[in-house]
Order: C-alpha cells, then sequence, then structure tokens
C-alpha cells in the first residue's frame, strides 16, 4: 500500500518542489516533492506545518470550561469539538446516560454540523476541480467561478450550509463557538417558534440534499476511470456504528474493516479505544499517525469520514440515505470502494441522511421541554467519541479531586486520515505526475487528493517533546537588540 520511493536516500542531490500552502482546506499545510535530473519522483510528503498547543493549555482549567474552549480548535467544525469534550465530561460527573432533552438537543446540534460542513466542503471548496477539471484555469476554479458557471449549484451549496448554521445557532446559542452543550446536558431547549421555523425548510432542504446526492453520482457515471481510479489504494476502515450495526454520528461502538470488506474488530467500547488504537510522531510532521495496535504502524493504518463510515455500517436508518447506500456499495461490484474521490459521494449520501434525522428529531417533543441536566458519581477520567464531518473524533481527559483537568488527548478525524492522506498524494505523484514537467494544474492534481479527505489541518496538529523555539527582539528601526532560541 505505500509508494515504494517514498524515502529518498540522498535528499541533497534532487530537486524540491513545495506546494505551500495547500489551498481549499482548513488548516495550513505543505506538500514536498523531491524529484531527480529526469523529473522522477523520489519522495512525496505531506507536512502539517502549524502548531496549536491545545492539549497542553487545556491542562490546568476547570474541566467546565473546556467544552467551550476546545471548540476554538476549529471555525468550521467546533460543534464537534464541543460535543466530544462535553461527552467526556458527562462521563467525569457520572452521567454516561444524560436526559432525553439533552440528547435531542444535542443531536439536532450535531447534525445540523454535519450538514452544514459537508455542504461547505463539496460546494464551495471541492466542486470547482469537479465541475472544471483538475488542470483548468486556476483563476476560473473557485466558488465564484462556480457561482457565475452554475449558479444553481452554488445557490444549493449557499442554502444547505445555511439551514445547518441556523440548527447550530437555535441549539447553541451561536453559528460558531457557541455554549449549549455543558457538562452533563445542555443549557438551553427548542422553543416551539425555532423548531416550526426550521420545519418550514425541510421540504426543500431535503430535496437540495437529493440533488447533491444526483450530481456526485453523475459525475463518477461521467468519468468512471478518473473516479475509480484516481488516488486510489486499499485500506482498513474505521468508525462507530449503533449497537445493532447502522449508521449513527453522535453516538456508538467501534469497528473495523479490512481492505476485503471484513470486520476485524466490533463492539467495541468507545472508552476503550486506546486498547485498539495506538499513535506514533514522526519528526516532519505535527500531526500523528494512528494505527491498529495490533497491527502496527506499517499494516494498521486505516481511513475515517464518510467513505468508511457508509461502508462500515449495516445500513443508514434513513430511508432516502440507505437508499443511495445501496447504490454506492453496488458501485463497488462486491468490494468496498476504496478510490480517494469517492469521499465525495458518500458525503453528500450523509448530507441526505442528516436532513433526514433532523426531520425526525424536529418533531420531537424531547426538544420543547424536559430536564437539561443529570449528573452521577463523580469519576478522573472521561472519553467523549463522536462522528466529526470528517470522521471519528476521540477526547480524552483526566481530571484531578480539584476539578482541574490534568491530562489531555486529542485524536481528531483528520489525524486518523494521516497515513492515507499521504498515501494519497503519492499514488497520485505516481500516476500524473512522474516524469513529467510540473505544471500547476499537474500540481492541483495532489491538492485534489488532499482535499477529497476535507482535511481540517488546524485541528489535526500535536507534538511530543519540546518544540523549538526562537524569540527575536527588535527595535522599532529593526536593530536586533537581543535573541533567544530554545532547539
Amino acid at each position: 500500500m505505500t509508494f515504494a520511493l517514498e524515502t529518498a536516500a540522498h535528499p541533497e542531490g534532487l530537486r524540491r518542489v513545495a506546494i505551500d500552502p495547500v489551498s481549499r482546506v482548513e488548516g495550513h499545510g505543505k506538500v514536498t516533492l523531491l524529484l531527480d535530473a529526469n523529473n522522477h519522483i523520489q519522495q512525496v510528503r505531506l507536512h502539517i506545518v502549524e502548531f496549536r498547543g491545545f492539549e497542553k493549555f487545556i491542562e490546568g482549567r476547570p474541566y467546565w470550561e473546556v467544552p467551550v474552549m476546545v471548540q476554538r480548535l476549529c471555525g468550521i467544525c467546533p460543534v464537534s469539538h464541543h460535543l466530544a469534550a462535553a461527552k467526556a465530561f458527562d462521563r467525569v460527573l457520572g452521567a454516561a446516560a444524560i436526559t432525553a432533552s439533552a440528547t435531542a438537543v444535542r443531536r439536532l446540534m450535531h447534525y445540523g454540523q454535519m450538514l452544514q460542513s459537508h455542504a461547505l466542503h463539496f460546494f464551495h471548496l471541492s466542486s470547482p476541480d469537479l465541475l472544471f477539471g483538475f488542470d483548468s484555469d486556476v483563476a476560473r476554479r473557485n466558488i465564484v467561478g462556480v457561482a457565475q458557471a452554475h449558479p444553481e449549484i452554488a445557490k444549493k451549496g449557499i442554502f444547505l450550509r445555511k439551514f445547518g448554521q441556523e440548527i447550530i445557532r437555535i441549539t447553541s446559542g451561536k453559528r460558531v463557538h457557541g455554549t449549549g452543550a455543558v457538562p452533563g446536558g445542555i443549557n438551553k431547549l427548542v422553543t416551539a417558534a425555532e423548531r416550526d421555523a426550521l420545519l418550514r425548510e425541510v421540504p426543500q432542504m431535503l430535496q437540495w440534499a437529493k440533488d447533491a446526492v444526483d450530481i456526485a453520482k453523475q459525475l463518477h457515471a461521467q468519468n468512471p476511470a478518473l473516479y475509480n481510479n484516481f488516488a486510489h489504494f486499499q485500506s482498513h476502515l474505521l468508525s462507530l456504528v449503533r449497537a445493532d450495526g447502522a449508521m449513527d454520528l453522535y453516538d456508538g461502538v467501534l469497528r473495523v474493516r479490512d481492505a476485503s470488506g471484513k470486520i476485524l474488530f466490533d463492539g467495541i467500547d468507545d472508552q476503550r479505544y486506546h486498547e485498539l488504537i495506538a499513535e506514533e510522531v514522526r519528526p516532519w510532521s505535527y500531526m500523528k499517525f494512528p494505527h491498529l495496535r495490533s497491527l502496527g504502524a506499517e499494516q494498521g493504518w486505516y481511513r475515517v469520514g464518510p467513505l468508511a463510515r457508509v461502508q462500515n455500517c449495516d445500513f443508514i436508518p434513513s430511508e432516502c440515505a440507505e437508499t443511495e447506500r445501496k447504490a454506492f456499495v453496488a458501485w463497488g461490484q462486491g468490494d468496498l470502494v476504496h478510490a480517494s474521490l469517492a469521499y465525495h459521494w458518500a458525503r453528500m449520501i450523509e448530507m441526505l441522511h442528516c436532513v433526514e434525522v433532523i426531520t425526525e428529531l424536529l418533531v420531537s417533543p424531547d426538544l420543547l421541554s424536559g430536564d437539561l441536566v443529570t449528573t452521577g458519581t463523580r469519576q478522573q477520567n472521561g472519553i467523549g467519541v463522536i462522528e466529526a464531518p470528517r470522521g471519528t473524533l476521540i477526547h480524552d481527559y483526566d481530571v484531578g479531586d480539584d476539578d482541574l483537568v490534568t491530562r489531555c488527548n486529542l485524536i481528531v478525524s483528520t489525524t486518523h486520515n494521516n497515513q492515507a492522506m499521504n498515501e494519497a498524494v503519492r499514488s497520485v505523484a505516481r500516476d500524473y505526475l512522474d516524469g513529467h514537467e510540473l505544471t500547476e494544474g499537474l500540481l492541483n492534481h495532489i491538492e485534489v487528493a488532499i482535499r477529497a479527505y476535507d482535511p481540517c489541518l488546524s485541528c489535526a496538529t500535536h507534538a511530543l517533546g519540546q518544540m523549538p523555539l526562537t524569540v527575536t527582539l527588535v527595535s522599532s528601526d529593526g536593530t536586533v537588540l537581543d535573541q533567544m532560541q530554545r532547539s
């Protein structure tokens, strides 16, 4: 599964090409390529070059602050971190089972988040490549170009995202970085007027979500060779599933399939994730490399997110999305679908599922009345696992008797996909760039492969040990007055 020329023995004799930064993704990353004199590629790596430090400065904070703090990791998927942390501190409070009202509001918030994030990625960030071509005019290859050439498609994307953002505002208080979930439950219910306003929009959102799935299917049907082979490689798949094997994006047990579709692990309690998953640090990236502990780093890496979830579950518990899941599975003709571009199709199936679940939740009486919070016997540790837009998200905390966080470990969705994204860029480099004169369009092929995973690079950064640091004191005229360095 690994590009044979991943390691360059003598990089000093090679030409270095960098894509810096990778565009149309959340956060900052770059790709470096090392080429010989004949433009044959000797090494390709995806580097995550920003450092955030959330896991360290969470330490020493009161646990009830953390669900609000950690969502500052991201402005696109803050709800995912907000809810994963809240679920972890439910456990700390001994409230593994929160109230029906808290569950309904949190689920509505979460599925609204999934909807808006999927719409943003497909329509705003990826559709320019898919609609115009990977090597089309760079000046046109953006959301403005889509709005000019395909105004109806752009409109659907904008208003689907707006609907999801409005759900987040209603359930958490703000569209970005709200405060709706608290350890043990929620801090507000939904009003009848808010519910009715959302219900009025549901029929249109459902139709547009169906249209989005059709767009993704049509792209595959129009160019099956590209969509089947681009950045294609086999991998294990990991996600949460409901106890009965159904897709569940808010709660469940961990399941892993191997590349052939065989279930390797099933029914793993999310509180025992560390028995299943180990993490590796490599010197050229601030993003860790998780893998299945029993298989090791070389053989145990896997993919998460829509491509994994749609194929890892036994069924999707909503009618329209389940019909589309069956069509997606049939595309594989008995095998798992492993092509990276299939993420887009799976993502739109999930978006349709989100609209259907939102419709069910909006008629639940638990949204409008009921107890907000519950508590139990205080615990020292809490783990919260949720399916974020980009895949499985794990928050793990230890809390002292003084209510201060003593340890924090985050394994975010994009981190799970780290090795897979590196495999994707190597595959594209081998198939499209090796031996050719590099152009912007060819280099964009590598970015297309990365964008298929909808990476949130700012969420995924992590470091062990001491980070190199240089502090320079400069006067107003530019003179260096002093400098200190930690290497």
